[in-house]
């Protein structure tokens, strides 16, 4: 199944109503959604392997929006987060944006433009989970890799010429050029070139020799 085909919308509001109306309208726009009226039921649910993004009340018993979104942050969580609120003010939404929100909607929320921002939220969600997925395929390929091979990847990778490396390790520029495709054929790249730009696009930090 592909990711776009799995993605969902997880609402979470505490007003139940509110929960079943949103539901119903993306459902009729063919998305997908899940439902939880607390946050540690959606957290019990929660899978981070399936692209997402999240339609998030501010204001909710025990542990409100602004919360789940630290939580998610601290776990690394990719998923896109529109905050809804009926008390929302510029603190608020400025609050939400600088912590990663990608909307912040005020109710009651005029339907077709939730579903426009929804589509793009899920836009960005498959984005981000494709993403990710290339960053830790990279990264274990990148971990079966010497240390010596480490050591002249992030030389490469600072733009340092293969005579330079030689010169500072001690070895030959043959024997760094054998490297460099030990090197380029672990990673499974079509270059050293492009595996330095991946490493750099997907933030992979590489390995501790």
């Amino acid at each position: 199944m592909t990711a776009a085909a799995r993605s969902v919308v997880y609402i979470v509001d505490d007003d139940r109503e509110l929960c079943t109306s949103l539901a119903w309208l993306l459902e009729s726009v063919r998305i997908e959604s899940l439902c939880f009226t607390d946050v540690a039921s959606f957290l019990a649910s929660y899978d981070p392997d399936r692209p997402a993004c999240m339609v998030l009340d501010v204001r909710m018993p025990e542990v409100g929006g602004f919360q789940l979104q630290e939580i998610l942050n601290r776990a690394g969580s990719a998923v896109p987060i529109v905050f809804v609120s009926a008390h929302g003010d510029i603190r608020m939404s400025v609050r939400a944006l600088q912590n990663g929100a990608v909307d912040f909607l005020e109710k009651p929320y005029d339907p077709q433009h939730m579903v426009e921002v929804v589509q793009q939220a899920l836009r960005t969600a498959q984005e981000r989970f494709a993403q990710a997925s290339r960053s830790r395929v990279l990264r274990a390929r990148l971990d079966q890799l010497s240390p010596r091979e480490l050591e002249i990847l992030r030389l490469v990778i600072d733009g340092v010429p293969s005579k330079n490396i030689a010169s500072r390790l001690g070895i030959s520029v043959k024997t760094v050029d054998v490297h460099r495709t030990r090197i380029r054929e672990k990673a499974g790249a079509e270059s050293m070139a492009t595996l330095v730009r991946d490493v750099l696009q997907l933030g992979v930090v590489l390995p501790s020799p």
